[in-house]
């Protein structure tokens, strides 16, 4: 069963629960605001937009609390979420910059270092580390990568990863390009953070197993679909991840270390079709639609999805890390849908 709530009708470009699912938090691709995330414990907002800023809201007994965020970028920020620790957050940016924000008790404001080499184009999306230390980047030159973004004074000396163990901020810990050359739409580690996901404008998604800082990854493998491409990743076991994007409706992938596999689809649209006499009552409508009105049925821009427009982001919903038992979607049809996953 899935849980859905038409909210507006205009796209929605990305959305947060809160920890209690009390709180939801939207941005809509009518205004600037293109991406949004929720802080679980403390509850704090933010927000990035094309206007080059960020914002962080804070409850108050009047209401949300804005304060301004010092990026320091020249380009639009695209892309915005906190670290798991919330000591920090990270905002993707068109201008070849990452902007890893942490707050400065001294001068009470939120302040910006950057990640800079070797992005050569606009970021997408940035998935964190389960250590809130490491930061993983998907950007419009083909490359996902793993980053550090320690800093001294902020971050307690996280245990050592696959990924590295001396790691000062802006050190790359992880570097691997889509084959095709087509952007990263979408970056996401696993529940142990001991693999990293990718998914591509070639319609495949990419699982990283790292083997040690400086090393070949003890496995790269990539599963190209027919699909329109994805966009969006949410891992809901070590063996299992959802992925969606153009095609409306999301698809589940399994594996592991020794080979993945797309295994089923969530909200099948092939499975709406009917049979028998359904099939039968169907055709005849479609005629006598044709016959009646030119058009082959009184919904001709109706989608057997749910989802009538591409999904833009997938958010575990329900359930702890490594066992995700429902994810929620939004999407340009102004949706957000809660699914269920396969046990």
């Amino acid at each position: 069963m899935s849980e859905v709530h038409l909210l507006f009708h205009q796209p929605i470009a990305d959305h947060s629960f809160s920890a209690d699912r009390s709180l939801l938090a939207v941005s809509r691709d009518t205004k600037t605001v293109t991406s949004v995330d929720i802080a679980p414990n403390t509850r704090r907002i933010v927000t990035c937009s094309q206007d080059r800023n960020a914002l962080v809201w804070e409850p108050s007994p009047t209401g949300w609390k804005p304060t301004l965020v010092l990026l320091r970028i020249n380009r639009a920020a695209t892309h915005v979420r906190w670290s798991p620790d919330e000591t920090k957050f990270a905002v993707g940016s068109g201008a070849r910059v990452i902007a890893v924000c942490y707050f400065e008790g001294e001068n009470d404001w939120w302040v910006s270092k950057h990640i800079k080499k070797p992005l050569r184009s606009t970021v997408f999306s940035l998935a964190w580390h389960p250590n809130s230390v490491l930061l993983a980047a998907g950007s419009a030159d083909a490359h996902a990568r793993v980053f550090s973004s320690f800093i001294k004074g902020v971050d307690q000396r996280p245990e050592p990863t696959v990924w590295g163990e001396r790691i000062p901020f802006n050190t790359v810990c992880g570097e691997y390009i889509n084959s095709s050359g087509g952007w990263v739409h979408s970056v996401a580690f696993s529940p142990s953070g001991n693999a990293l996901a990718f998914a591509a404008h070639d319609s495949s998604v990419t699982v990283v197993y790292p083997s040690a800082p400086e090393q070949p990854p003890h496995a790269v493998l990539s599963v190209t679909t027919q699909m329109l491409p994805f966009v969006t990743l949410c891992w809901t076991r070590e063996d299992q991840l959802v992925a969606a994007g153009h095609d409306c409706h999301p698809v589940v992938f399994e594996g592991n270390m020794g080979g993945w596999r797309l295994a089923y689809s969530v909200d099948d649209p092939r499975k709406s079709a009917g049979s028998g006499a359904s099939q039968e009552s169907s055709a005849l409508n479609m005629f006598r639609q044709m016959d009646l009105k030119g058009k082959s049925s009184a919904d001709d821009t109706n989608l057997k999805t749910i989802h009538q427009n591409s999904i833009t982001i997938l958010r575990p919903y329900e359930g702890r890390a490594g066992n995700v038992t429902k994810f929620s979607s939004s999407g340009v049809d102004g949706r957000v849908v809660v699914f269920s996953v396969k046990s």
